[in-house]
């Protein structure tokens, strides 16, 4: 492939963004931009701080001065294991990862002075070219992106996958489904950049298939090989 190359995956959560998007990236040798960490940190930072999720002055300061960056993809051999994820020289990678910060960066990705301070950074890590996953990416971070896909999948589905992100014994499928459909009904009613499909994307509905399925429907509207049988 000769020049950047801007891949955009969309959705709710559970439907398998992070997992396609870091094995997307992995194929077709570019980074990986997790929009999700980026409000993840800035929620984590603010926790850090004692500063309440929903004040938009102080969070969206925190946002205007946030040092982030992100390590390489992990080695094909540890498909699921996560990437690097540091706030000026601190490792937040596990930190930014349990399903309370999860809840608070749905509640600072709402408010328009984060989504603006942020946007901008976004936008120049993904002239670069990359695989970007999030929820807005090909309506308003990366509208002209060439190549736009919007996954979802049954509530039941997305469930069962975020409990066995999350890893949490203590959490019951019903209380993971409540709070699946609460933070639907945020992302999609908030008035800055709510979730929803492009015009121009592709959807592609992940409940009955497994990650090498959905690579190779993507990879078939991009117009690269299939890898085959695995997702390295």
């Amino acid at each position: 492939m000769s020049g950047p190359r801007l891949v955009v995956i969309d959705g709710p959560a559970g439907a398998g963004k992070t997992t396609i998007a870091r094995a997307l990236a992995r194929r077709l040798g570019l980074p990986l931009l997790d929009t999700g960490a980026i409000y993840r940190s800035v929620a984590l930072v603010a926790q850090r701080r004692g500063i309440d999720w929903d004040d938009q002055g102080q969070v969206t300061a925190i946002a205007q001065a946030l040092s982030i960056h992100f390590g390489g993809l992990p080695r094909t051999g540890e498909p699921d294991a996560a990437q690097k994820v540091w706030v000026g020289e601190d490792d937040v990678t596990e930190a930014i990862r349990t399903a309370e910060i999860s809840e608070g960066a749905s509640r600072v990705s709402a408010l328009p002075g984060v989504r603006k301070a942020l946007l901008e950074l976004q936008r120049a890590i993904g002239a670069q070219g990359c695989v970007a996953e999030g929820r807005d990416m090909g309506t308003v971070v990366f509208p002209a992106a060439p190549h736009k896909f919007f996954l979802t999948a049954d509530l039941d589905k997305r469930a069962a996958r975020r409990l066995a992100d999350l890893g949490e014994a203590t959490r019951s499928l019903s209380q993971v489904q409540a709070e699946l459909q609460s933070r639907d009904a945020r992302d999609s009613g908030r008035v800055t950049a709510p979730l929803a499909r492009a015009d121009d994307a592709v959807l592609v509905d992940t409940t009955m298939l497994d990650p090498e399925g959905v690579i190779a429907v993507i990879l078939e509207h991009i117009g690269v090989a299939s890898p085959g049988s695995t997702l390295g």
